[in-house]
């Protein structure tokens, strides 16, 4: 597998034209004390990224988001801090939810957060109208997944935690057409039977968040497996050809039929 730089670097100049995107994983504890529920959101038929797709809820990241990253952690890497930003921006405009603060966010707050939010499309004067302060390390690092071409998305992934998920949250019915909380193994079933779309990321990252049974176990696994750029490559076995990645990275399927793999 081709390596291209560290996951706390952007694609080298000689890489790709990639544009630089988050996705965060909600975690909420379910009300019938099974696995941790995550939030999803059905992709719009008409995007022209994963369109009528489930995923996570993310984006690309803003020149503001970098502007605020400058102003709030200027010691760290650029690419990790405004990321973390991209993906809490993301969650507040597509979902109404305010996610990694310091102090606690009603949901009449949270309403008010984002009708502010889409209208100045900055985070930064969200915050600072509302007096709030963000918890940058309440997203934990859990995955980079970047295809090897021009506009491709270079996605960092991360976790999160509410807690007991007493929240209101609507879909924003431009880019997408529902939310739903779902377990990791319920979203994978609901995939096998053809009522939910998943791209290939997402597949693979439901396959390892399926093995969790709290966000605390979804906090070790990551502790224990590095993360680096996943560029999906094509082998061919004797069946045909598959979609595969790299070992040892914490995913317990590596790959699967590039013909049943929906790519974007």
């Amino acid at each position: 597998m081709l390596q291209t730089a560290p996951s706390d670097q952007p694609m080298p100049a000689d890489g790709p034209a990639v544009v630089p995107a988050a996705t965060v994983v909600v975690f909420r504890h379910a009300a019938d004390g099974g696995p941790p529920e995550l939030l999803m959101l059905q992709r719009s038929d008409g995007m022209r990224f994963a369109g009528g797709a489930a995923v996570f809820p993310g984006g690309r990241v803003d020149p503001a988001d970098r502007e605020l990253a400058h102003r709030l952690v200027p010691n760290e890497p650029e690419e990790i801090v405004s990321a973390r930003i991209a993906a809490i921006r993301e969650t507040l405009e597509e979902a109404g939810l305010m996610i990694a603060t310091r102090s606690p966010i009603s949901a009449r707050q949270a309403a008010d957060a984002r009708a502010m939010l889409l209208e100045v499309g900055r985070l930064d004067t969200v915050l600072d109208h509302f007096g709030w302060q963000l918890d940058l390390n309440a997203l934990t690092f859990f995955a980079h997944w970047c295809p090897l071409w021009d506009k491709a998305f270079d996605t960092r992934f991360f976790v999160a935690d509410i807690g007991t998920g007493a929240v209101d949250v609507t879909v924003d019915a431009t880019e997408n057409s529902r939310l739903f909380w779902t377990s990791a193994a319920d979203a994978l079933a609901m995939a096998d039977r053809g009522e939910i779309s998943v791209i290939f990321p997402t597949r693979r990252n439901l396959d390892r968040l399926a093995q969790y049974a709290d966000h605390a176990e979804a906090l070790a696994d990551i502790a224990a497996h590095p993360v680096v750029r996943i560029h999906p490559e094509v082998e061919l076995r004797e069946d045909g050809e598959w979609l595969v990645i790299p070992a040892g990275l914490g995913y317990p399927v590596l790959g699967q039929l590039k013909a049943t793999a929906r790519r974007g």
